[in-house]
């Protein structure tokens, strides 16, 4: 998942997914210099990393967020910085002392 997140243009991407609605491959291009291709590679790893989700209407691909996928990204970072923020706090100590 975060290897996926590690794209800036994934990322921008998954900024634009975050208004929860349904969203073209053409609608998530709009403004980026990519082609619509490279816009669907991107897509498809974030698709596979389990950040989006895709269904077919007509001719044309659908995307959207999964909520669940980004909280559980937001609840580890958030397990890792306390982790972080205990052992700077303990260094904290042993320096000050």
């Amino acid at each position: 998942m975060f290897a996926a997140l590690g794209c800036v243009t994934r990322l921008e991407l998954v900024s634009r997914l975050g208004d929860g609605s349904e969203h073209s491959i053409t609608d998530l291009a709009d403004g980026l210099p990519l082609t619509r291709q490279a816009i669907t590679k991107h897509l498809r790893v974030l698709h596979h990393a389990g950040l989006v989700d895709s269904r077919r209407v007509g001719r044309e691909s659908r995307f959207t967020i999964r909520p669940g996928s980004i909280t559980h990204a937001r609840d580890y970072l958030t397990r890792i910085s306390e982790q972080w923020d205990a052992a700077i706090a303990r260094l904290r100590t042993v320096v000050e002392s």
